[in-house]
């Protein structure tokens, strides 16, 4: 598949003063966090530290949800609304909201914000010309972003980050993104590539499954390579981050960025344990470890020796019953595995996410697809399903994107910001 680049970025990068780093361990061994942190400062730390002149004299609406906060777990929001030298005049919610009420599909409408007074708008699903007409309407100058990303292609906050950029184009408006780390670190693009046939809001662009960018770079591919025309875009990158860091290296706190990504863990395997969605077997929505249990009901141990016996790197699977208390197989007990990753450094999740696939097939006589095939919209084509159901092993599945993906990682190159 042919990826198209336009010859000129049209981006720029703020420039920002900035301390001298210290530097952080990638990852803390097993059981124990890093005592590290202290050199990372964050796209909107940066931003405070100039005295926000990067918004001096503009009317700033923010778009962010609960992750958007300061080290001290103050929301950037109740920050900058309490300064002066901001005049933030407006909220932009995506899916699950501005302070994070609503479930998966949901949002919070529109409504004012009772800590700060301030109007909250509702971005979700909303795109194009609908979009831009709130940003118009919302009277701002200068659209901010800053939302925790966990670095899969599927995970909304990133279309929202597409479409905010599109719409403040349409309305004339400047865009800035304050970075912030991805959780499964930025060593490498990982997955198939959507093919633009299949775009929808868990995919618009062809991107790889596992992306490996922070949102500010993602931001500057977007803006050269996929919007019409290019945004006036500005990004806050952090200072301290390193490609190779885990997020407990960042020594910032974690706030779920949806009701079913609780911890930096859930992040790591997201990326491949998401696909069950696309399937039958419950994603381990309503249990404590939402994508670290899968399983259905009639699974036994077999699925659990079955995916060990695939030589995975990284990652143990053990047998595993849970009764979710929503979503798929609601309050009944079903049969699984649990993935315990041992080696995040050489864990793959997107190839264990097929061999679960692969093995959960082999060993579960139940095993369907969703009848609206899903699962080709969170792989980006119709391959990973055609293969499997034709009998293909991982291998041979991972084999199927090895040149799409090797495009992308060419094309990603031109627009990261760290080492």
């Amino acid at each position: 598949m042919k990826l198209s680049r336009r010859s000129l970025l049209a981006t720029t990068t703020a420039t920002l003063a900035a301390s001298a780093a210290t530097a952080v361990p990638a990852h803390a061994a097993p059981g124990r966090a890093p005592a590290a942190g202290r050199g990372l400062r964050t796209g909107f730390e940066r931003l405070a530290a100039d005295g926000y002149a990067l918004l001096d004299g503009q009317r700033v609406g923010v778009v962010t949800n609960p992750t958007g906060i300061t080290r001290d777990v103050r929301h950037l929001v109740d920050v900058m609304h309490a300064d002066d030298r901001v005049d933030l005049t407006a909220v932009f919610g995506p899916e699950h909201g501005f302070r994070g009420t609503a479930q998966a599909g949901g949002s919070e409408g529109r409504y004012d914000d009772p800590a700060t007074g301030l109007p909250v708008y509702d971005t979700y699903l909303k795109s194009g010309r609908p979009l831009a007409d709130i940003f118009t309407a919302s009277g701002v100058d200068t659209v901010v972003f800053d939302i925790q990303d966990v670095g899969a292609r599927f995970y909304t906050y990133i279309w929202t980050l597409y479409d905010c950029m599109e719409a403040a184009r349409l309305a004339g408006k400047r865009f800035v993104v304050l970075d912030r780390p991805n959780p499964m670190t930025g060593r490498a693009a990982l997955g198939p590539v959507l093919h633009p046939e299949f775009a929808t809001f868990v995919g618009r662009q062809p991107i790889s499954q596992a992306h490996g960018m922070t949102v500010a770079e993602l931001a500057r591919l977007f803006n050269a390579e996929f919007l019409a025309d290019p945004v006036r875009l500005e990004t806050v990158r952090m200072s301290g981050w390193r490609r190779s860091d885990f997020y407990d290296a960042s020594g910032l706190p974690w706030v779920p960025p949806s009701p079913n990504m609780p911890t930096p863990e859930t992040a790591l395997v997201y990326a491949g344990t998401c696909l069950f969605e696309g399937t039958n077997l419950s994603e381990g929505r309503g249990t404590t470890r939402p994508f670290e249990l899968l399983g259905a009901e009639g699974i036994d141990g077999r699925w659990a020796a079955e995916a060990n016996g695939l030589g995975l790197a990284g990652v143990r699977f053990r047998e595993a019953y849970f009764a979710p208390t929503f979503s798929k197989f609601q309050g009944k007990t079903v049969g699984g595995v649990q993935l315990h990753v041992h080696d995040r450094d050489t864990f793959d999740p997107v190839r264990t996410g097929v061999g679960l696939l692969v093995t959960a097939k082999q060993v579960w006589s139940g095993f369907a697809w969703r009848p609206d095939n899903w699962i080709d919209k969170l792989t980006g084509s119709t391959r990973v399903r055609t293969m499997i159901d034709a009998g293909a092993d991982t291998d041979e599945v991972v084999a199927g994107w090895r040149d799409e993906l090797a495009a992308f990682r060419q094309m990603r190159r031109e627009y990261l910001l760290y080492r």
